[in-house]
Formats: C-alpha cells, structure tokens, sequence
C-alpha cells in the first residue's frame, strides 16, 4: 500500500485503536483504490473491522463477552479473496498471517501442526512492534552511532601511543562531528567492530511438537559464546550499521513481546485461503479422515483457547479469522457443523466480467497498466495503451476465461505477458522512444494463439 497516500482523517483523531477507528464507509472507500466490484464483501470486512474498534468502547465486562464474527469468503480463483484480506490487514494495521488450509494435517500424520499459524501470527506481531520501537530511538540510536564512529576516527588521529584522546580533544571532536553530519567525510573508511551470526542450528522436531524444536534451537545457539569481527567500511555504511545495533540495543524486548501479544489478542487477523480443501466429510478414505481432522483441530483456535508459543501463552479468543475458498467441488455445508458455526459470516464474490477486467486494467491505484507503464519508465521507454487496446485486452481475456478454466483477475497477466513479450525483451535498446498498444496491434499479436484451442490453452 502506498504510504505517501492520504489516510482518512480517523487515522489521526480516531481512539487508541487508530486505523480500527475508521469508519466501514471509509474502509469500503479504500478497499476501492486497489479492488475492483466485490462490494458484499467488501461490507462484511469493512464491519468486522469496525467491531474491532466498537468493542474497545464497550465496558469491561462487555468487552470478553463479544467475540469476533468471523467470515468465509466464497468464490472461484482470480476475484479478489486474498486481495481484500490482504489490503484489510495493511489497513488495520494489524498483525496479519495468511496460510493455506491444504498444507496442515491432523495430529499423527505428517504436516504442519494447526497452532503453527497463531506462532506465526506472533512472530509477524513482534517483527510490526519491534520496528516501531526502534523509529522511536531512532534518534538516540543515531546520536550513539555516531559517537562510536568519531571514537574510531579520533583513534586514528589521537597523539602518541594510538590510545583514545582525552577530554583535551573535545573540540577536534565538535569539529570532525559536525563534519561528518554535512557529510564531508562520507568518501572515509574506517573499522567498525560488529557481533557476528550466531551459527544456525536445525532441529527436525516431530509433528506437533515444532514449539520444542525452536526453544531448543534457541538454547543451543545461546551456548554459543558471542562474537564480533572488526570491518572496514565507509563511513554511511558504518553510521547505518552502527545506528541499527544500537536501535536493537535499545528496544526493550520484554515490553516488545508483551504489546506483541497484546496485539495479537486484541486485532489479529488469521487468513486461512483455500478452505474447500479440508470440507468433506470421512468415508473411510484415509484423505477424507484428514481433512476432517484439520477441521476439529483448527476448531478450538477458531473457538477461542490459549495457544502455547516460546514467547507466552496467546489466547486466541479475539482473533479475527476470515477464510476462504472456490468451493467449486465441495460446498461450505460440507464443512463439520461445529467449524461452520464459527463462521457466520458468509460472502459469495461475484466472478468477474469483460467490463470488469476493464475497469481492473485501468482504475485501481495499482492497476496492471500502470505497472507495465512504470516498470518500462525505468528503461526510458513510454507506453501507453489506448482505449481499444484496453477493450481487446479484456475480451480476450474474459473469452479464454470461458472457454479454459475460469482464473479470474490472474487472465489479465498471462495476456500482458503475451502481448509485451517483445516490446520487454527489447526495451534496454529502445531507450528514448514511445510506443502506442492500440486495438489493431492486440488483435494482431493474440487472435492467432487465440483462434487455436490448443494453443490458447497452453500459452493464455
């Protein structure tokens, strides 16, 4: 998400929460600058979001009885279900996973275990606050940069023995400060001395039990005494090393872990993509036995229970989850009873049209023409489509869509790619010239591969 864009005026006069103040009106009009039509959905997430904000209103008491309506998003590959959720969580702000349901197994069968995600979760929480703390001491961490770097450079012009200077020298060292804060002496070298990486130790833990093989990856790689190695580099790059060590040195990791969990807690969002793949019901098949396992596995997390990380225990009580899924075979009924109680929220995306892809290719803030345009920019080279190049785009695309398999938004990639083959193999040596897609052109380069089936089926 662009972070030079205009942020609603609730990002600023909202409560503690912040962008979870922002009002459903206000996320729908942002979902809109990124995803085209989709606006159920857009609604129902747009309403979860604001709950978050509506139930740190409510009175304490209140407050743990309400629990998050989480949502399955319903509809075939290409319509924006990962896209909402996606930009929601950039939205929010909000620690944020995403992970797809055909990767984890039920206990006693080889995969990943379900409470992996809410470590994930965590981990991403910790990473999110542990950034902003460190731009809170960024400035401090800056100011002790640099008075290690002028204690290396004052060693190299100290009188007598190479000893550090004494106080005597404070104003060689006010003057080389202010020398190197106009960048005078950014063309120096000098040696820095940093910790090394502590070696990497892998422990392959059994199923279920990953928790155990990090705490034991992390007790070993502390047993290994800490290093540091002394480099030779110029004096930006010593600053920027430096200024990150001391921001780290800095950041009390206890209070980053507890607001990291805090986080979690209170504004996590689990995205848990292609849910279809776990509906079934057991008929005796191995397979069938577990998916229904994930099901009751992921049921309790989904519920709300306490989930044991290295870093504390996170209840998972508030935790949004918003699933997903084509659902062209198995239908959301196929879901066992008590999984599909915990989603009570349910969108169906509408598939997308000609006309869509049209506004798609056009309108978002990051429309596909527009990356196509900025990323030849970067050769000197401008394109530019006109409108019936655009028109043709989305026809074809929408005709491939019906004719193949249906793969939504994701058709106009293959299309583009097809269409610029040339013109992006090229660009190095056409610097300085402009080039016009026009309607004629996409018909000429696509209509061949398009007039042949088998064809069209392998390259579009």
């Amino acid at each position: 998400m662009n972070n030079d864009a205009a942020l609603p005026a609730s990002y600023e006069n909202g409560d503690q929460q912040g962008p979870n103040a922002m009002t459903p009106r206000e996320v729908v009009s942002e979902l809109d600058r990124y995803i085209v039509g989709q606006r159920a959905a857009k609604r129902a997430v747009a309403i979860a979001l604001r709950n978050r904000w509506r139930r740190q209103q409510v009175a304490s008491d209140m407050r743990d009885e309400i629990t998050p309506k989480n949502i399955i998003l319903i509809g075939p590959t290409g319509v924006g279900k990962t896209e909402i959720s996606r930009r929601l969580a950039r939205l929010a702000q909000a620690p944020f996973v995403k992970v797809e349901a055909s990767k984890f197994t039920e206990v006693g069968y080889v995969g990943r275990d379900v409470e992996s995600l809410i470590r994930d979760l965590l981990d991403g929480a910790i990473g999110l606050v542990r950034e902003e703390e460190r731009g809170k001491v960024q400035v401090r961490a800056r100011e002790a940069a640099e008075d290690r770097v002028l204690d290396a450079l004052l060693l190299r012009t100290a009188p007598g023995d190479g000893n550090p200077p004494s106080e005597e020298h404070g104003g060689t060292r006010d003057k080389i400060r202010r020398k190197l804060q106009d960048g005078d002496l950014d063309e120096r070298e000098i040696e820095i001395e940093l910790p090394d990486q502590a070696p990497s130790v892998e422990f392959l833990a059994p199923q279920g039990m990953e928790e155990m093989g990090i705490n034991l990856k992390e007790m070993f790689s502390n047993l290994v005494p800490k290093k540091t190695s002394k480099r030779k580099v110029k004096i930006p790059d010593a600053l920027e090393l430096l200024t990150a060590e001391e921001a780290m040195r800095l950041v009390d990791m206890e209070n980053v872990t507890r607001e990291a969990i805090r986080r979690v807690e209170t504004s996590g969002i689990v995205f848990i993509d292609e849910i279809d793949k776990i509906a079934g019901r057991a008929q005796g098949g191995n397979v069938d036995v577990s998916r229904e396992g994930v099901q009751r596995d992921l049921l309790p997390i989904v519920e709300g229970s306490t989930v044991t990380t290295k870093h504390g225990p996170v209840r998972t009580d508030h935790v949004l989850f918003i699933a997903s899924g084509a659902f062209h075979v198995a239908k959301p009924s196929d879901l066992i009873p008590e999984f599909q109680g915990r989603f009570p929220i349910r969108v169906e995306l509408e598939a997308l049209t000609r006309e869509d892809f049209v506004r798609i290719l056009t309108e978002p803030q990051n429309a596909l023409v527009k990356q196509y345009e900025a990323l030849l920019q970067t050769e000197g080279v401008r394109l530019k489509f006109a409108d019936d190049a655009i028109e043709e785009i989305a026809r074809i695309a929408a005709e491939v869509n019906e004719r193949d398999e249906n793969i939504g938004a994701r058709r106009l990639h293959t299309v583009l790619e097809r269409l610029l083959d040339t013109l992006m193999f090229d660009a190095p040596d056409r610097r300085g010239q402009e080039f016009v897609v026009t309607g004629d052109e996409v018909r000429k380069e696509l209509e061949p591969i398009l007039g042949s089936e088998d064809l069209s089926r392998f390259i579009l």
